[in-house]
């Protein structure tokens, strides 16, 4: 079974992560909120495996040392590098909690960025302090659930015309903005040779490239801001024939865009 992987903060939690001590055989405390959550939601005793993580890549393997002390062992450190080809979700904000039930799988799946939408046809309201807090605990979790050493970034959440300046920001850096539209006329197929494409370019000039899904609410998107997203150089496309809740549709999209990209082998 694959050691649990737990998140901290080195902004926040006391863990000597730029230590130049920080090496196998080193012990440190572990955070109050990891200590508690390994010792008594997980049971882990001395002698049992873990892993940590500052959610940007760094990845520690250690030793359960003292489970009263919350004393942990370092058996290997390790930085991994950041996908040269990113994905990215652009979630419309959606009610009865659909939003986050997408946010969770698209972390289990791979992306590297969420972007929150207030859509025109969003019924629930982004609510700074609130919301993103939410956003985050839900990232946290599915982070350390799929055992990964980078945590999705939480952007801020955009308005139709910020959507509208990413799809113009793509454009001009090379990226790929994919809207999934019931609607539209384009295959998927279409799209992946996009993407096919886009990786080739990477392969070659080692730029770093995103590709974005976009994603509408439960009332899907408006036929406005489909035209304005694909004025501005998005991609529309439909995703198969049944039409997929808010939840489903951007992590399916995620899950064969993932494939394209080489990360499923």
């Amino acid at each position: 079974m694959t050691d649990a992987l737990f998140l901290f903060d080195p902004q926040v939690d006391d863990v000597p992560v730029n230590s130049d001590e920080l090496h196998a055989g080193w012990k440190l405390t572990l955070p109050a909120h990891i200590k508690r959550h390994a010792v008594q939601a997980m049971r882990l005793k001395a002698g049992d495996s873990l892993q940590l993580s500052d959610g940007n890549g760094l990845r520690i393997q250690a030793v359960m040392a003292d489970p009263e002390a919350g004393l942990a062992e370092v058996v290997e450190v390790g930085r991994e590098p950041e996908q040269l080809t990113r994905l990215a979700l652009i979630q419309a904000l959606a009610k009865t909690g659909h939003d986050e039930q997408a946010i969770d799988m698209a972390t289990q799946i791979g992306v590297d960025q969420v972007v929150p939408w207030q859509a025109d046809r969003s019924i629930a309201k982004w609510k700074v302090g609130r919301t993103d807090k939410k956003w985050n605990s839900v990232l946290d979790a599915a982070t350390e659930q799929s055992r990964r050493a980078f945590k999705p970034q939480l952007e801020a959440c955009a308005s139709s015309k910020e959507v509208v300046a990413i799809c113009r920001r793509a454009c001009v850096h090379g990226d790929v903005v994919i809207v999934l539209h019931q609607d539209a006329t384009d295959t998927w197929s279409g799209v992946e040779e996009k993407v096919a494409q886009l990786v080739e370019r990477t392969l070659q000039d080692g730029r770093p490239r995103t590709v974005s899904v976009v994603v509408g609410p439960e009332g899907g998107i408006s036929e406005q801001e489909v035209a304005d997203f694909v004025k501005a150089g998005a991609v529309s496309c439909v995703l198969g024939h049944n039409i997929l809740r808010a939840a489903t549709a951007g992590p399916v999209a995620l899950s064969l865009l993932s494939r394209v990209l080489g990360r499923y082998e």
